[in-house]
């Protein structure tokens, strides 16, 4: 599946839903488990919709594998058009292209970055350090500064230096301690594209204090534009593309590729982080930038009215524009 937020106007103003996007549709999950139920005669179908399926995503995840079958039933059994409305009147099926399309998780629970890819280490830092063969290691990020598919980005005003980073993002969707590499399959709802915007300069100041980096990387976490489950994607194997358009609509190219095998795995990683920590779900972890995903790999960096476009197979194209504050 592959699941979405987006919002919808109404008369009290926007309303958030959680969709499966579909043929060109995007299926409220909600409203098309209600009419699931419905369809049933099952007592209530709308309360009990609205606690077994949520509709804001992270409420979504926390109700676990409940929650994504009845999603796998609306996916099966409300048809594009099949009804116009559920239980309530509620919409069934929305046009993209008349809603606000969120990041799949607006707000995470929290945001953790790994440099899981050995070419992109080595192009950025010279020589990959012995610690990197040894443990997954991170930083933390803003899980308040999230932004989706089609969001402008504010250029910061403390960088010369805007760069971005073409990232996998694996969200959690089970809550688990001390979890075992080889069940961490089991702990993760789906992947999303992430471009870790990064202010490259405000970023190596930093670190010189051996810390972070913080701000460097906090304004814009980009996600979307949807959340895919695992059983339709084979990442290893997917080609990705970064294509960058001026705001004179020159287009260029940045780097294509195909993602490649992780140095360390998400097994591993997951394994790594739930040492002795709690993972919830809404966790987002991401996979550190590929190789050649990054303007600083490619002696390149974005300007004032840039278009971004981070594409992988099976994941889709992730959008934003840059724009001065």
């Amino acid at each position: 599946m592959r699941l979405a937020s987006f919002a919808v106007e109404t008369a009290v103003g926007p309303v958030r839903r959680v969709g499966i996007a579909r043929e060109g549709a995007l299926l409220d999950v909600t409203a098309g488990y209600a009419h699931v139920l419905d369809q049933r005669d099952e007592a209530d179908p709308v309360a009990v919709a609205e606690t077994v399926a949520p509709t804001d995503m992270r409420s979504f995840l926390q109700r676990g594998d409940r929650a994504l079958e009845a999603a796998r039933e609306v996916a099966e059994t409300v048809p594009d058009g099949d009804a116009d409305t559920g239980p309530s009147g509620a919409q069934l099926a929305y046009d993209p292209a008349e809603v606000d399309l969120l990041s799949p998780l607006p707000r995470p629970n929290s945001v953790r970055d790994y440099m899981a890819f050995e070419e992109h280490v080595e192009n950025t830092m010279g020589e990959v350090p012995d610690i990197w063969y040894e443990i997954p290691v991170c930083y933390k990020g803003n899980a308040d500064a999230i932004v989706g598919h089609g969001d402008d980005v504010s250029w910061p005003a403390y960088t010369d230096q805007l760069d971005i980073e073409l990232e996998v993002g694996a969200v959690i969707g089970k809550r688990g301690t001390d979890i075992d590499a080889a069940e961490a399959e089991e702990y993760i709802a789906g992947f999303t594209l992430f471009n870790d915007f990064s202010a490259r300069d405000e970023q190596l100041r930093e670190m010189q204090g051996k810390l972070g980096p913080a701000r460097g990387k906090d304004f814009a976490n980009a996600l979307g534009p949807h959340l895919v489950t695992p059983d339709e994607l084979d990442l290893p194997a997917a080609d990705f593309e970064i294509e960058v358009e001026s705001a004179e609509g020159e287009v260029e190219t940045w780097s294509t590729g195909t993602v490649g095998e992780m140095g360390h795995s998400w097994g591993e990683i997951v394994e790594h982080t739930s040492a002795e920590e709690t993972l919830y779900p809404g966790d987002v972890l991401g996979s550190g930038t590929v190789g050649t995903g990054c303007g600083l790999e490619l002696g390149t960096f974005l300007e004032p009215g840039d278009t971004v476009s981070i594409s992988v197979e099976g994941l889709g194209t992730l959008t934003n524009t840059v724009v001065e504050s």
